[in-house]
């Protein structure tokens, strides 16, 4: 049976995302997406290596002859601690960063070894929303209108008064136009779909009731892991949209591609969760410099404990710039 996660680890995973996004936020508005990338890719490894785990990496950068660090299947860690999965991105939001828009992130999620559905990098179908509500009010084989009749009744209110977040792609036409017709808003997002899956979790502070649509299926797992302790419903189904999907996803032992997934089915055991603001969201600030501290911001949160908690954090820039 896996080790359970012990609570310290949460506080261990918050600096690796501080790390990552402080080392990101340094590229913030520059226009070199690769450079700030990499930036947090390389600060998250080193602190990653740093932990008392034995960790694997089951959502990552990519594969091992894809990328050097952070590669699916990697072991990191001091190998003195639990067995854990690893799923990353240390940078959600690349052209968030870039061009300093909201909602850049530095995610990083810990499971009991062998929890975390692994998942190829391929499109993923989605619907989330926030606790409290029955798991079958919302399902992929309704159709965006049948799903939001069915949250608007769950909620006691109007379709009108419900708004959808969808990732702002040309796949979405249909998807768009049909929520709209139903009279409810959309608020549409260039990136950041970890993110927008959160935000269907605080409806009354992010004003958003639902997330709708087709994003990358590695983030669809690593919200599931935001969710799973956080609370709320998320369905997601494989879309093998691009030539050579369906190889990878059979690949990577994912033979039913019609198949729904729960939360439950992507994260099974324990999880630890956490998110660094890169640039400033609805949920968490950016990284602010100063010439004395740098300022960050970071949601934590474990299943085990069912905790939350939002952290600031100050350290001294002197020694965070290695002077």
């Amino acid at each position: 049976m896996a080790e359970p996660l012990n609570e310290s680890l949460a506080w261990d995973i918050m600096r690796v995302t501080e790390a990552a996004a402080i080392s990101a936020a340094k590229w913030r508005g520059q226009g070199d997406e690769m450079a700030a990338d990499k930036a947090a890719i390389e600060a998250m490894h080193t602190e990653l290596a740093k932990l008392t785990i034995t960790g694997q990496i089951v959502i990552g950068e990519g594969e091992e002859d894809e990328v050097t660090s952070l590669y699916v299947g990697e072991t990191l860690g001091s190998n003195g601690g639990p067995s854990v999965d690893i799923a990353v991105d240390p940078l959600e939001g690349t052209t968030l960063c870039a061009k300093s828009l909201p909602n850049g992130l530095s995610v990083l999620a810990l499971a009991e070894a062998g929890s975390i559905l692994k998942t190829p990098d391929i499109y993923m179908e989605k619907i989330a929303i926030g606790p409290g509500y029955p798991e079958d009010v919302i399902s992929l084989e309704k159709s965006p209108t049948e799903n939001l009749e069915a949250l608007a009744k769950a909620k006691d209110v109007k379709v009108s008064d419900l708004t959808a977040c969808i990732l702002d792609r040309s796949r979405h036409g249909k998807l768009i136009a049909e929520v709209r017709d139903t009279g409810a808003a959309v608020n549409l997002i260039g990136d950041g779909d970890i993110a927008g899956v959160i935000q269907v979790t605080d409806p009354a502070e992010t004003g958003i009731d639902i997330y709708l649509g087709v994003g990358g299926a590695p983030a669809g797992v690593l919200a599931a892991s935001a969710l799973k302790a956080l609370g709320g419903n998320m369905h997601c189904r494989f879309q093998p949209l691009q030539e050579g999907h369906k190889q990878k996803a059979y690949k990577a032992g994912i033979e039913d591609l019609s198949k729904i997934y729960t939360i439950s089915d992507m994260v099974k055991g324990d999880v630890i969760f956490a998110a660094t603001g890169i640039t400033t969201g609805y949920m968490l600030e950016g990284v602010r410099f100063s010439p004395e501290v740098i300022e960050t911001e970071t949601l934590v949160m474990h299943s085990g404990t069912k905790s939350v908690r939002w952290v600031k954090s100050q350290r001294c820039a002197a020694l965070a710039n290695g002077e």
